[in-house]
Order: structure tokens, then C-alpha cells, then sequence
């Protein structure tokens, strides 16, 4: 039974649909001066839109939901290379090859070196032989950073290409490595170098788990305060992870979204959890879209495990399939937490390239805390499935108001269903 409503093939959707007029004055350079002090657009289930300050999220949140965020940290993924004649490369890194897992990755020492898949700026400066990164450690040591194009290391279709890392002193681990080397990768479409103010700014106050190299940014509006009047609400919050990767500023460049290849995206889910919401009455109210695309992927490699597949890659049509089996939510998300079971295993690792697009039916996500998203975006198709298709009218309604700023640091909304 396939996942999509008689409405024809999300593949066929046109971009252009997602259009709209976003003016760089609009768009937020930095953050609000107070993080919850941003304004909050509200989009009720009948369709009503009320204009609120984020601050205002405990009371305006149902009493029944529960939170699930995105704890994931953005790494210092820029990191600026000279070769022996002068020439400066900048290497940016996506996600670790060797080791593959991103705690042993981060954990790695420079006697081993670690492994990962890069974007190379002022490539054609760089065909072989190493380049290097030479900076002072807080402690005053010196610290030097050699890169080289690993083995076979030719760049794919998107321009990324692996390279391999190696570093003194070698008693560091690579985490401390890109902290002292590194800077944090602000999106391009601010148009600004990062600053020391992005540092803190560009992390959500709960990140936890490094991977990241762009923060899931409906959370970067939360503070304490806030998460302590949410809790005091009576509202509980849980958290998963899913590494933002750069293909998430990736636009579509193509004229029908299939053809436009999702980006895949590491997720860690603990198994409690999977359980949790598998048997929940609460309303699962999810913080930001990197969070929505964990807890909808769940539940369709829950229906993976169930027809005895592989459930840790999800390919990004199977939600539109004629195979899907169309499993009630309990019983796939049960289904998963019996692979896990079955193999001894207390968290759920996975990568999912899932596309959510109109034609798309929510089957754990009853809400949703996110920001205003960019022209043709596949996160504003996103949010068009969530809202029946009324993403214009929200934005409409955003634009008329100049107040209301857009993307990473602007404002945000709160979508219930």
C-alpha cells in the first residue's frame, strides 16, 4: 500500500512552486539579542495564524505534547590549509571516513590520523604532496596539522573528496584539534565571515553530540529559563541525534524535486526512546526539521525492519513506494526496537536521506517548532506536506510584517496539527 495520497507523484512537483520574494535586508544576520525573545508566527489546526514572541512557547504549546530536539553540536569544520609555496587552501569537513563512527573519529589520536570526506577550496591549487595548518593551543603549545588527499581520493559529483588528517602533538584527540584549528561554519547566505560571537551563538543551548556543520536552528531560539518554564508546564523533552550536513544549504537545482538527490544524514536514536513514542499519548511536537526527519525516518525503517530488511539506510522515495506496508505507527516503531533487541543493541544508528514533500503523510510528527526556510527549498516542501500546502500564506502573512526576520537566525514558527 503506498504512503502517498491519490494526488499523483511528489517526484513530478515543480520547485518553482516553492518560490517567493526573500530580500537580503530580510534576512537575519545574527541572532536576537536574547535568544527567546525572537518572535514566534503560530499556526493553529484550523489554520489560524497568530503573531507571539517566543517566549510565550510553554503557554502556547498543547498541555499533552512532548518535545523532542536535536542535541547534535556544530564542529569547527573550516579549516585554513597554506602549501609549501603559499598558497591557501581551506579544507571543510562533512563527515568521518576512517574511522566511520563519529565518536571514534572525533577520538582519534595524530599518531593514527583519521580519514574524512571534504569539501577542498581553491582545489586547483592542490593536486598532491600535503598541506598544512600551523596555531597556538590554549595551553601554549604549538600545534601542527598536516592534510593529504587519501588513496583514490578524487572528488565525487558534489565536489567533495577524502582526505586524510595527521597532527602534533599526537596526544591530542581530533576534537581538539578542529576547536584550536577551526571555525565554525556559518551558512553562506549571511554573507559574512564567521565571528567569535557565532561561537556560542550558532550551538543550542542543549548541544551535546559533535558532528554537525550547520545547527539545527529552531533550537537555537530555547535558553534555560525557557527549558525550565517548558518542564514546569508539565511538558517533558527528550533528545536524538541527527548530524546536519552541508547539503542542507544544498538548493534544487533541478526543475522537479525527483530529480534531486537528498543528502544523507547520520542519525543515533536511543532505543528507550523508539520504545517511548511507539506507545506515547502525548503529541509528539518536534524542534526543528532535522528532528522531524529523524522521528518520520523511524517510523519507515521501523516498516523496513518489519518486512525483514536492512533498517539503518532509508532511501528518500521509499515513504512514496507501492510496496510500503503502511504499518499503524506502534507497530513499526515496535518493530524496530525488536531489530535493536534482537541484536543487543541500546541505540539506533541509521542514515536516512528521506524526502518529505507534499504527497507526504506525517505518521509521528503532530507538531513542529521551526524557522523561515529559504526560497525552493526542500525543508519548505517540508513544511508544506505539515501545513496541507499552506506555507504561503504563513509567509505571506511573515513578509507583510517587517519585523519578521528569515533563516538561520531569525525567527521561527510553531506548526501544530
Amino acid at each position: 500500500m503506498s504512503g502517498l495520497p491519490d494526488q499523483g507523484s511528489p517526484r513530478d512537483i515543480h520547485i518553482d512552486q516553492f518560490d517567493y520574494p526573500l530580500e537580503e535586508g530580510r534576512i537575519a544576520a545574527h541572532p536576537s539579542a536574547v535568544r527567546d525573545a525572537c518572535l514566534l508566527l503560530m499556526r493553529r489546526p484550523d489554520g489560524t495564524i497568530s503573531d507571539h514572541r517566543f517566549t510565550e512557547l510553554p503557554s502556547l504549546l498543547p498541555p499533552d505534547s512532548i518535545l523532542v530536539a536535536n542535541n547534535t553540536r556544530v564542529i569547527n569544520a573550516r579549516m585554513p590549509f597554506r602549501k609549501p609555496t603559499g598558497a591557501a587552501i581551506e579544507i571543510f569537513c562533512l563527515e568521518p571516513l576512517e574511522p566511520v563512527d563519529y565518536a571514534m573519529a572525533f577520538a582519534a589520536s595524530g599518531a593514527e590520523g583519521c580519514t574524512w570526506t571534504c569539501l577542498v577550496g581553491n582545489a586547483k591549487r592542490w593536486r598532491e604532496g600535503e598541506v598544512t595548518l600551523a596555531t597556538s593551543l590554549p595551553d601554549g603549545r604549538s600545534l601542527t596539522l598536516t592534510a593529504t588527499r587519501a588513496s583514490g581520493g578524487k572528488a565525487t559529483a558534489d565536489g567533495a573528496t577524502s582526505i586524510h588528517f595527521a597532527w602534533t602533538p599526537s596526544d591530542l584527540s581530533f576534537s581538539q584539534v578542529i576547536d584550536a584549528a577551526g571555525s565554525i561554519p556559518i551558512p553562506p547566505y549571511l554573507n559574512r565571515d564567521s565571528e567569535e560571537s557565532d561561537l556560542s551563538d550558532y550551538q543550542t543551548v542543549y548541544s551535546r553530540i559533535e558532528g554537525s556543520v550547520a545547527a539545527p536552528t529552531a533550537g537555537l531560539h530555547f535558553t534555560p529559563g525557557l527549558l525550565e518554564a517548558i518542564a514546569q508546564a508539565g511538558i517533558p523533552r527528550r533528545e536524538l541525534t541527527l548530524h546536519v550536513g552541508a547539503g542542507t544549504f544544498r538548493p534544487v537545482k533541478s526543475d522537479t524535486i525527483g530529480d534531486h538527490d537528498m543528502h544523507a544524514e547520520w542519525i543515533s536514536v536511543d532505543r528507550d526512546l523508539i520504545a517511548e513514542l511507539a506507545s506515547t499519548p502525548r503529541r509528539v511536537v518536534a524542534v526543528g526539521t532535522t528532528s522531524v526527519r529523524t522521528l518520520e525516518s523511524l517510523y519507515h525503517m521501523g516498516c523496513v525492519a518489519a518486512a525483514g530488511g536492512d533498517p539503518t539506510v532509508l532511501d528518500q522515495w521509499y515513504a512514496y513506494s507501492e510496496d510500503h506496508p503502511d504499518l499503524p505507527p506502534a507497530e513499526a516503531l515496535g518493530a524496530l526496537t525488536g531489530w535493536l533487541d534482537s541484536r543487543g543493541l541500546r541505540r539506533f544508528v541509521a542514515s536516512t536521506r528521506i524526502m518529505i514533500a507534499p504527497g507526504y503523510r506525517y505518521r509521528i510528527v503532530k507538531g513542529m517548532v521551526t524557522n523561515f526556510h529559504q526560497p525552493k527549498s526542500t525543508l519548505l516542501l517540508l513544511v508544506s506536506a505539515f501545513t496541507g500546502g499552506d506555507w504561503r500564506r504563513m509567509y505571506d502573512h511573515a513578509l507583510a510584517n517587517p519585523a519578521y526576520r528569515f533563516l538561520s537566525y531569525g525567527d521561527a514558527c510553531l506548526l501544530l496539527s
